[in-house]
């Protein structure tokens, strides 16, 4: 088994500047802000100042992802940090904001698992369905849908779907087939098996904990072995992709690996398996962030 770093390094709306004493410095389009990252366990590269010349700090409080962010005003000639405001990356257009829990409507690291899909996607010389589980502010569905892909998107946040729709308007995307879907993961994928639906690709990226439209309760560990049984039944005789990403959790890529192997037993494919990561501009050191597994035809 071969355990991989996989690196995002084509993004221009995003980068990752600085992270040392529990914190990470970041740019976000035109402005930067500051958040915790416990992993950072080494000194800044930077001096202090550029680490104050910021437009938010994310202060956390005791509880898990929980805080509020402090807004700064670093200049008298920069703008003022607006509400929402536009990224990319490659072929698709997002809005992105501060929001209570210290992310900021996109995860730089997953463009990685993009660029895979969108590979893979526009390669098959055939009619690709995806189902984007906990797809969050929808750049996943975007990429995949803009590839050539017909895809579902679900999510348990009303806000979160509604947040990747305007993502869909914004990239000129609306006539693309999406489906936007609220509700809880493992329910619908259960429905979907009995309804006789099938799918050639399936991203997953489960929170450690969190709750569907009607509270039903996710909680990784126990929550996730289900869920990835009822993906299987919903695999289409001949899929293209599977893709597991881990965030804030006790596991390894080594898990992931055969647990994502022993589930795609039946197909002849191979699985790869690590870490997302993001290297700094100060110092080239590399921050982790996730782990993942993932599965295609040989």
């Amino acid at each position: 088994m071969h355990l991989t770093l996989l690196e995002s390094p084509d993004w221009k709306d995003y980068e990752l500047i600085d992270s040392g004493d529990g914190l990470k410095l970041e740019r976000f389009g035109p402005y930067r802000f500051v958040r915790p990252e416990a992993q950072a366990i080494w000194k800044r590269a930077l001096p202090e100042p550029t680490w104050r010349a910021v437009d938010a700090v994310f202060q956390p409080t005791g509880e898990e992802s929980g805080g509020h962010w402090a807004f700064t005003n670093p200049s008298a000639t920069q703008k003022p940090l607006q509400e929402k405001w536009a990224m990319a990356y490659a072929p698709i257009k997002f809005w992105a904001m501060t929001t209570p829990g210290r992310h900021l409507g996109v995860f730089p690291e997953l463009a990685a698992h993009w660029d895979w899909y969108a590979g893979l996607i526009s390669q098959a010389n055939r009619p690709i369905k995806v189902l984007n589980l906990f797809g969050y502010t929808g750049l996943a569905s975007l990429i995949a849908a803009h590839a050539g892909a017909t895809v579902t998107h679900l999510d348990a946040s009303k806000k979160s779907v509604a947040w990747a729709h305007e993502n869909q308007l914004l990239s000129g995307l609306q006539n693309k087939p999406i489906r936007w879907i609220v509700d809880d993961a493992l329910k619908f994928v259960e429905r979907e098996a009995r309804r006789g639906a099938f799918y050639d690709g399936i991203i997953l990226d489960p929170p450690k904990f969190g709750r569907g439209p009607k509270g039903e309760i996710w909680e990784v560990y126990p929550s996730l072995p289900n869920l990835l049984t009822a993906c299987r039944s919903i695999l289409s005789p001949s899929p293209l992709f599977l893709a597991l990403t881990m965030y804030a959790v006790r596991a390894s890529g080594v898990h992931l690996h055969q647990t994502i192997t022993e589930m795609m037993q039946p197909y002849h494919g191979q699985t790869d398996a690590g870490e997302l990561v993001m290297r700094e501009k100060s110092a080239g050191r590399l921050l982790s962030h996730a782990v993942y597994a993932r599965w295609q035809p040989a």
